[in-house]
């Protein structure tokens, strides 16, 4: 049940996403609309007592502003991402995360990864580079593969790896809570990305919208499912990994990657093409292959110990004693 919660969170929230900005011009103006959904409902659940928010603390505000700086990059790119590139190559695209994660890793931390783990780190690169170069040529009629929209993927990715990095050193500054860290970065980045569609020169963009009764309504629609979605995804990505644990986790957002293109296809008639097939199939294989690599180096196998039988006691004797004995 968690797992499907999450997987079909995270496939809604790409899926409409797309949906939305396939007519909008103010992707930025979408992201501030969602992040403030996100803020309301973490109010509404203090009201409710699900939960307790804390106080408004300058400091601990400041502390966090190295985090809101990449999450607020981090979801721009990822828009602009899905703004350039089809619904089906958007795993594509970012689909550096896991060598960049690795790289920064091992270069703020100076501890390097295995040979097994560099292979499948090598192997989603090799996916990547076969969908960015080969996708356009692979079958006639296709959509070429935006290089913008690449560009916005490995920023992506970049984002996503720092994030990840960033975290580890912003959970003090909230106590270690889960709450507060939530609540301070969902308030903070609505707060930061207010002046940024302002400079992007969105807001003729939304004075257009407003006078476009179908445009407004699939914003509309579009903003409430996504910001109400996107809060969901934190729940579910958190009880992804403490109820099961993070390489099932791993798994099924590796599969829910998969499901994500298949869908594509279907509702936004994108083309899967040869290049793009085998891209998808290389990275998410590449991919669960590390997983797989971390958990066997972090949960070794218990040595095994070696039986013999001894037919005269009849029972099973360790083979080390038995030679004690001998």
């Amino acid at each position: 049940g968690v797992v499907s919660f999450y997987i079909v969170a995270a496939i809604l929230m790409v899926t409409v996403n797309k949906w939305v900005l396939l007519t909008t011009s103010i992707p930025i103006f979408f992201l501030f609309v969602q992040l403030s959904i996100a803020v309301i409902l973490l109010l509404l659940c203090q009201a409710l007592k699900l939960i307790t928010l804390p106080h408004w603390d300058p400091k601990t505000a400041k502390a966090l502003l190295p985090l809101i700086g990449i999450n607020v990059s981090g979801l721009i790119f990822n828009n602009l991402c899905l703004q350039y590139v089809d619904a089906s190559f958007y795993q594509i695209a970012r689909g550096l995360v896991l060598p960049i994660t690795v790289s920064l890793a091992f270069a703020l931390q100076q501890s390097p990864p295995s040979l097994r783990a560099t292979a499948c780190c090598v192997g989603v690169t090799a996916g990547f580079s076969v969908g960015v170069l080969f996708d356009s040529y692979s079958t006639r009629g296709a959509k070429a593969t935006s290089i913008i929209g690449v560009i916005f993927g490995v920023l992506s990715s970049c984002t996503t790896a720092l994030h990840s990095i960033v975290i580890k050193s912003s959970l003090p500054h909230v106590n270690n809570s889960a709450v507060q860290l939530a609540w301070y970065t969902n308030l903070l980045s609505t707060i930061a990305i207010l002046p940024i569609f302002i400079l992007m020169g969105e807001v003729q963009g939304v004075f257009d919208m407003l006078a476009d009764p179908v445009e407004l309504g699939r914003f509309a629609w579009g903003g409430a499912i996504t910001g109400v979605v996107g809060f969901l995804i934190c729940i579910a990505g958190f009880l992804s990994i403490k109820v099961t644990s993070p390489v099932t986790h791993m798994v099924s957002s590796a599969a829910r990657g998969v499901v994500q293109t298949l869908l594509s296809v279907w509702f936004f008639g994108d083309l899967i093409t040869g290049a793009r097939a085998t891209s998808i199939f290389l990275i998410t294989l590449a991919s669960m292959g590390y997983v797989w690599v971390k958990h066997s180096e972090q949960n070794p196998a218990p040595a095994r110990k070696h039986v013999i039988f001894d037919q005269e006691r009849e029972d099973q004797v360790p083979l080390t004693s038995r030679r004690e004995e001998v």
